[in-house]
């Protein structure tokens, strides 16, 4: 994660007229700048959401994402508030990239032995357990009870924003982990959405997006390269999965699942392959230089672009689909779908009512299940899992840094304020449980970061920006 090799050379040259504002760009750099999910946008759009719906406008702020949008065509038509339309349409892009990153990891990565798998999945099911435990023995048999799936989910964005903050000064697979263990994470947190918090379920629908993501596999056992019919079958999953009452997010995740990781050519085949290519091009280039006449050298230059366009797709068949996918989804679920879910989502109206409300066990609840139960439980299923012999931590991570990362997963924003808005609708329990995910993550955020600060290398003069 970071900036592009042109933009880190402008920062350098910057960085002689202004050592302290160079310094300031290189902390933040990861919070915008990255190549991946980043939480600066999401960051900055959750400030304007407190202060627009604290202020004189705040009618008309969310009296807009109350506005119905309907899309019919012809009978049947499909009405939502447009804040459910993110919901439903945008917030699925965001699981895709999860879930192909998550494959990646596993398939390629650090996580791609069972037994380093195996750690980030125990992880996550503590940090389910242990929470949602917490949370039932502070605000069970009180009216705040059904608020307890707000505590079962990870903010991804915001907690491998803070993870790079740290850059190189962290082993990798560190991201990895945090990463693994937020998917599967966020993975609960969709079935509990699914089973406890949506109302009936449609399995027809179930059956129209597993019939399309058979079709998916079967292009890909086919080796179908055009992107339009995958395209097209993915859309079949996303709506068969929203029609059958089960939250269309995990139509994104299975979607992910599906992009490969490997390939269609490696190197050397590639190497292999081209280089008669290459020769052509060069002789055709040279004769069209030397032409005497055009049809002659218009004849060159239609062989020279027979064989680019071979070269093209030779060089774009080294690239896996699910890197090439995510370099085109993330600046749309950075800068688009994450800050309008969260403009959309965030109604907190500070009060003295409501800060009166900190002591209450709705409040308490969510701060204790996030903040001491993820932590609490990641470590504790990890430790155990470690013991047992079925599961290890990746290279060079230790347990200090797992200490971070569960920390780091008590930034439950995203998902646990989308939670609480279906476990409580509109009104004042829905503030309520929003303030306990605001403190929480915010306490959450600086106690793993903290934590990860004093397991980082020093940064060495290589990686610190130019002073003079």
């Amino acid at each position: 994660m970071g900036l592009s090799p042109r933009l880190t050379g402008r920062v350098a040259a910057r960085a002689h007229h202004s050592p302290a504002a160079s310094a300031f760009l290189h902390k933040i750099e990861p919070f915008f700048a990255g190549s991946e999910v980043t939480g600066g946008p999401l960051l900055l759009a959750t400030i304007l959401a407190l202060i627009l719906t604290n202020s004189v406008w705040s009618a008309g702020f969310e009296g807009f994402w109350d506005t119905s949008l309907t899309i019919g065509f012809g009978a049947q038509s499909v009405s939502h508030r447009l804040a459910e339309w993110i919901d439903h349409a945008l917030l699925p892009l965001f699981f895709v990239i999860v879930g192909a990153d998550v494959k990646r990891e596993l398939v390629l990565g650090p996580l791609a032995r069972w037994r380093t798998a195996a750690f980030p999945l125990a992880g996550a099911i503590g940090g389910m357990v242990v929470p949602v435990g917490l949370y039932l023995a502070v605000a069970g048999g009180t009216p705040a009870a059904p608020g307890w799936g707000s505590v079962i989910t990870t903010d991804t964005a915001f907690g491998l924003a803070l993870i790079a903050l740290f850059a190189t000064r962290l082993p990798v697979g560190l991201r990895a982990l945090m990463l693994a263990f937020a998917a599967v994470d966020d993975v609960g947190g969709l079935l509990v959405i699914a089973f406890a918090y949506s109302g009936s379920i449609d399995p027809w629908g179930l059956v129209t997006a597993g019939i399309a993501l058979g079709g998916i596999a079967g292009l890909r056992r086919l080796g179908w390269i055009s992107s339009v019919p995958y395209v097209l079958l993915a859309l079949i999953v996303w709506g068969g999965v929203l029609e059958s009452g089960v939250h269309a997010t995990i139509a994104g995740v299975l979607i992910g699942l599906t992009v490969p990781v490997a390939p269609r050519l490696d190197q050397g085949r590639f190497a292999e392959r081209v280089q008669q290519r290459v020769d052509e091009f060069q002789d055709a280039h040279g004769a069209a230089e030397e032409a005497d006449d055009e049809e002659e050298e218009l004849r060159q230059r239609e062989r020279a672009e027979d064989r680019l366009g071979y070269l093209h797709e030779m060089a774009s068949a080294t690239r896996e689909a699910s890197s090439r996918l995510i370099e085109i989804l993330t600046p749309w679920i950075n800068y688009v779908v994450l800050p309008l879910f969260t403009l959309s989502n965030v109604r907190i109206h500070f009060s003295a009512d409501l800060i009166g409300t900190i002591g209450s066990p709705l409040v308490l609840g969510v701060v204790a299940g996030l903040v001491v139960g993820k932590p609490l439980g990641f470590l504790a299923f990890t430790w155990l899992a470690s013991l047992l012999g079925v599961a290890e931590r990746p290279d060079q991570v230790t347990w200090r840094m797992v200490i971070g990362v569960g920390a780091l997963a008590g930034i439950g924003f995203t998902i646990s304020l989308f939670i609480a808005s279906l476990a409580f609708g509109d009104g004042e329990m829905r503030e309520t449980a929003s303030l306990g995910v605001l403190i929480a993550s915010l306490l959450a955020a600086g106690i793993g970061y903290a934590i990860l600060s004093s397991c980082a290398e020093p940064r060495r003069a290589a990686e610190a920006p130019p002073q003079g």
